[in-house]
């Protein structure tokens, strides 16, 4: 059997920037307004966004996976222009998406995303005209997606997530349900469930729970964004250590920590009785030149 072929990107921060009216900056969005036009347009890069997705598409992959933050201060404009991008990703069917927190960025913007991105939020046997509800999942190949939200507005310099209990208990169902099928386990979440040091500021609120819950019922893969770097960390489960991956923002140029774009290809066939999953990592290794930066043996 071929074995399924699966991409990882995330953070890309669409710019340029729409203009923004002046009642829409009266928020948290004028700080993240000022920011954007002092220094994050040089570090975001609509070129180096275009070039990393040229690359994966190349390599042909059988499914997408889309992290969250595809826009900056959330601002109206900002998701018809995501929308447009996501269409030139690929279609709903061929890519699953889960927002991040610029996308929730301040109150009452949580609406914009469930509706204008709604196709690729759809779990299966979802009507084509509804909203998107959290978790979501879908079945690709051998893989089962799970899709979580951590998209919440928080208070300025705070970039916060949380699932909260009722998408929790939801989770814990389809978990449970998987346990007893024969299916290679991906949870797709933005923040990481680990919370990096120097992070708390950007933590996921519920990170304890959401640990407990994997530790209990297990999945196979976790992949996050946020955090803009190259990142792996095993958290414990049923049967053994489960890996949950980071990357850097798909449009980043190296700044200070942060590592420049790249994205994950994870090839995943069976082996006997067991998954095999091989871990490949494409991107700007040296800031300048787009290439492979990483193969190895992941399970």
């Amino acid at each position: 059997m071929t074995p399924f072929l699966l991409a990882h990107l995330s953070d890309p921060h669409l710019g340029p920037m729409p203009q923004a009216r002046l009642r829409e900056l009266a928020s948290k969005r004028a700080i993240g307004y000022l920011n954007w036009h002092r220094k994050r347009h040089m570090i975001h890069r609509r070129d180096v966004l275009s070039e990393l997705v040229a690359d994966l598409q190349a390599q042909k992959p059988d499914h997408i996976a889309v992290t969250g933050d595809l826009v900056n201060i959330a601002l109206p404009l900002e998701f018809a222009e995501a929308r447009k991008w996501l269409e030139s990703v690929g279609t709903p069917d061929h890519v699953s998406l889960v927002p991040g927190n610029h996308d929730a960025y301040v109150r009452g913007i949580r609406e914009h995303f469930p509706h204008v991105w709604a196709e690729y939020f759809h779990g299966d046997g979802t009507a084509s005209n509804s909203d998107a509800a959290f978790p979501y999942l879908r079945r690709r190949g051998p893989l089962a997606l799970i899709g979580l939200s951590t998209a919440i507005p928080t208070a300025p310099f705070m970039a916060t997530g949380r699932l909260g209990h009722e998408q929790r208990g939801a989770l814990e169902k389809i978990l449970q349900q998987l346990s007893k099928e024969d299916s290679f386990r991906v949870l797709m979440i933005h923040h990481p469930p680990v919370t990096s040091p120097g992070r708390w500021a950007a933590r996921l609120r519920d990170s304890n729970e959401l640990l407990e819950l994997i530790a209990r019922h297990g999945v196979d893969l976790v992949l996050h964004g946020h955090d803009h770097r190259h990142a792996t960390v095993w958290l414990e489960g049923p049967n053994g250590r489960i890996p949950a991956i980071g990357v850097p923002s798909a449009s980043a140029m190296a700044h200070g920590h942060n590592h420049p774009a790249a994205y994950n290809l994870f090839s995943i066939e069976r082996n006997g009785h067991a998954w095999r999953c091989q871990h490949r990592v494409r991107g700007f290794a040296d800031g300048m030149t787009l290439g492979e930066i990483k193969d190895e043996r992941l399970i």
